[in-house]
């Protein structure tokens, strides 16, 4: 750990449901580097080896947990990136030409992408380590100009996959939302790109009720009758995907989601211009949703708190659910 930079910690249940240490990706959106330079600064910095996969994205091989990738999240254009083109060939010379546009304009808009494997998580003190080194490389996150709406996402793998351990998720992520949200300050520029709508207020009242507590089916079902998207600050349609695909793609028909035992959490910003900044920020504030998630007695209490503010308007208007958390439903609380 670089300086004095506080560590990532770890939540209370730290091994799946098989046995196995739960293992968390993690997906950082910046610019200010190449992607051949963001590959070789990865690479040196863990000791990989730098394939290039096409022009606009490195596969980084080596590390025991799996390939990092370094790519330009735009789809067009890794689409034409790996297209093969002959020198002399008219059609090939208008798509270059095409392309070479489509490059200039993404270079100030598009974020060249970071995207770890599944990690041990006791691993993430590294990527705090190389997000160091990376800024002080000249990487850019969101908060460097206005065009810039960049952010982090964690995608930790679930304990189990039993229906009452992913509503107690849910469950807790809802009733800690509003804490969260405050404390990650999100760039308005995001915002503005919609790139994590709301939940509707009716699930979100739905899934903190203490007595639903329902079935795989039912709990995928109700999730995707809300939610059948993938712009939502904790996208549940992989983990979804992963244990009932024909149910999400006869609602969302999206062939984009990608299948994995992980919740996918994507609320924060990326600032890895910002001296101090590290992922340790985010990750800590998601270890909350994971002890009130893993702690049923204090989650039931929770839900019954927040149902009640709900309910009571005169009381949403005097009393902020934000200062209750705080009081009452962090680890810490007394």
């Amino acid at each position: 750990m670089t300086g004095n930079q506080i560590e990532p910690g770890l939540p209370p249940v730290q091994h799946t449901a098989e046995g196995k240490l739960r293992r968390v990706g993690v997906e950082l959106e910046m610019n200010g580097l190449e992607i051949g330079e963001l590959a070789k600064l990865t690479a040196d910095f863990f000791g990989l080896q730098v394939e290039e996969t096409s022009r606009y994205e490195r596969t980084l091989k080596g590390d025991p947990a799996g390939d990092w990738v370094v790519e330009l999240d735009f789809r067009l254009l890794k689409q034409l990136g790996r297209e093969h083109r002959v020198a002399d060939d008219i059609g090939d010379e208008l798509k270059t030409s095409a392309e070479e546009l489509l490059k200039w304009a993404a270079d100030s808009l598009v974020p060249v992408e970071l995207v770890s494997p599944p990690l041990p998580m006791g691993r993430l003190t590294e990527v705090n380590d190389l997000i160091v080194r990376l800024r002080e490389a000249g990487a850019k996150g969101t908060a460097d100009r206005m065009t810039n709406a960049f952010g982090m996402q964690f995608n930790p793998e679930v304990p189990s996959s039993n229906p009452e351990t992913i509503a107690a998720y849910l469950k807790a992520f809802f009733c800690l939302f509003d804490w969260i949200s405050a404390r990650a300050k999100i760039n308005m520029t995001r915002r503005l790109t919609a790139f994590a709508e709301p939940f509707p207020g009716a699930y979100i009242r739905h899934m903190v009720n203490p007595f639903y507590w329902p079935d795989l089916p039912t709990l995928i079902e109700d999730y995707l009758h809300h939610n059948p998207t993938r712009n939502r600050a904790l996208d549940m349609l992989p983990l979804f995907k992963h244990l009932d695909a024909d149910r999400v793609a006869a609602h969302t028909g999206d062939e984009l989601i990608k299948s994995r035992p992980t919740f996918h959490y994507r609320l924060p910003d990326c600032r890895i211009d910002q001296p101090g900044w590290g992922l340790h920020i985010a990750w800590n504030d998601w270890l909350e949703v994971e002890r009130l998630a893993a702690d049923r007695e204090r989650l039931d209490l929770c839900c019954r708190a927040y149902c009640a503010h709900l309910d009571h308007r005169l009381g949403r208007l005097l009393t902020r659910w934000v200062d209750q958390v705080e009081s009452n439903w962090l680890s810490g609380a007394s």
